[in-house]
């Protein structure tokens, strides 16, 4: 199946020529490439998180395919569900699913479910997709959308992912998608949102799980986070950086209730 663009005109452009020209404007092109295992980008509308997803893409040397895992805000389909065929649909062109890699996880897994519905609508993946497309148009993609089961089962995932990876002995990038703190003064934000990112640049997803948890953190994708960081650990992930953070009051100057934005790397040792 085709997976069509459903936030295409709303969070982004819609036509392929303004799409370009928005990211051109958020990423630097002559910045020097890294060789990274994984990212956290989030996944708002360009104007508000764009420039912190550009900052972040603009670092990285792109690989042939990305898993790319965000949570469910629709609360369709399955509570963990990976897409293994097909393409996917931006204004940019077709982006096709690696089905090898796809169906590996997919069989390795004791959790992921082969389920197309929680992704028809779901924007979480879907704007990660204009970024790496201006920079290569030719990648593959493996989608997977976590609902809401538990750290423990999370961070199985994760090291069944990279399972899969190591058996096939592919050069990928895994994508967290997430948005920080939700609707709230930039300053209460902001010290939230700095726990949740310690944790992560520290490449400890228990400690990401306990914050998110004691200081009622409203980052809707912790748990592809803690999936990221199990798998890049395991693929012998040694560092992470902070590229960029904002929120939402950063652009639009009301600073009353924000959404925040940080764009993360993820490296192994040698980096």
């Amino acid at each position: 199946m085709i997976r069509r663009a459903v936030v295409a005109g709303q969070f982004y452009p819609a036509s392929a020529s303004e799409l370009k020209a928005t990211v051109k404007a958020m990423v630097k092109e002559e910045i020097a490439k890294e060789e990274v295992i994984g990212l956290v980008l989030p996944h708002a509308g360009y104007i508000y998180s764009g420039p912190v997803a550009g900052a972040t893409i603009s670092r990285v040397k792109l690989k042939d395919t990305f898993i790319i895992i965000g949570p469910n805000h629709t609360g369709a389909g399955r509570p963990l569900s990976i897409m293994t065929e097909g393409s996917w649909e931006t204004p940019l062109g077709e982006v096709e699913i690696d089905e090898e890699l796809g169906k590996k996880i997919l069989a390795d897994s004791k959790y992921l479910e082969e389920d197309d519905r929680a992704h028809l609508y779901e924007h979480s993946i879907e704007v990660q997709l204009p970024f790496l497309q201006y920079f290569k148009p030719d990648f593959k993609l493996v989608p997977i959308i976590f609902g809401h089961p538990n750290g423990a089962i999370y961070k199985e995932v994760g090291k069944e992912i990279a399972g899969a990876i190591k058996a096939l002995g592919r050069e990928v990038v895994i994508i967290a998608s997430s948005d920080m703190s939700h609707y709230e003064p930039q300053e209460s934000a902001q010290k939230k949102d700095t726990q949740a990112i310690g944790a992560m640049l520290n490449l400890d997803e228990d400690e990401l799980l306990k914050r998110v948890d004691e200081f009622n953190i409203t980052m809707c994708g912790y748990a592809p986070a803690v999936s990221l960081i199990v798998a890049a650990k395991e693929l012998g992930a040694k560092s992470a950086e902070l590229v960029k953070y904002q929120t939402s009051g950063d652009v639009s100057g009301d600073f009353s209730s924000v959404v925040g934005y940080a764009g993360i790397i993820i490296k192994g040792g040698g980096e």
